[in-house]
């Protein structure tokens, strides 16, 4: 994880170059095996979801209006069952502020967002999903059966992503610079 201002300045420049609209992008979430318990592991987050809200956590979801300049970290916190046997977890609003993201709330919330957005008449841009849990929750915030959801993806969006991956940071230098010498050590 890199510090929150790599984060901040990667969501200006996203809202910058997709120009309008509401920005929605999935998180993953765990992968169950044969049960809800019995998951794979470990989980591996959205490489684009990482790139802008750096938070490896399953079951997140990040918003950005940019018409209104809010950004929202959506998740639901981790309760008193489920600590018995994951210890402690960080809350969402601890997670928001290690990215710099001011606003936080249940993901029930985000019904509402897009809501609020399709409504409005802005613009809902989101990716291409390609986990099959995540087209499902497209399909009840939009209405988007599962099937159309590839060509209603936002081409503006898919640009900026794909603009902003394709050059690397310094930092992410370092980071692939110690992966390729951690490998010829190996």
């Amino acid at each position: 994880m890199f510090d929150k201002e790599t984060y901040i300045r990667r969501r200006a420049e996203l809202k910058r170059l997709v120009g309008r609209g509401v920005i929605v992008l999935f998180g993953n979430n765990e992968s169950p095996m044969n049960y809800p318990a019995n998951t794979y592991a470990p989980m591996r987050q959205d490489s684009t979801f990482l790139y802008y809200f750096g938070q490896k956590r399953e079951g997140l979801v990040g918003v950005i209006d940019i018409d209104s300049d809010q950004e929202w970290l959506l998740g639901d916190d981790i309760d008193v069952d489920d600590i018995v046997w994951m210890g402690y977890t960080p809350s969402v609003c601890d997670l928001a502020a290690e990215v710099g993201v001011s606003k936080t709330a249940p993901m029930a919330k985000l019904s509402h967002v897009c809501c609020d957005s399709i409504a409005t008449s802005e613009t809902l841009h989101f990716l291409p999903p390609y986990r099959h849990d995540t087209m499902i929750q497209l399909m009840d915030l939009t209405g988007l059966h599962p099937s159309k959801q590839k060509e209603a993806a936002s081409v503006d969006l898919i640009k900026a992503v794909v603009q902003m991956r394709s050059k690397k940071e310094p930092q992410e230098i370092d980071l692939i610079d110690r992966a390729c010498d951690l490998g010829y050590e190996m």
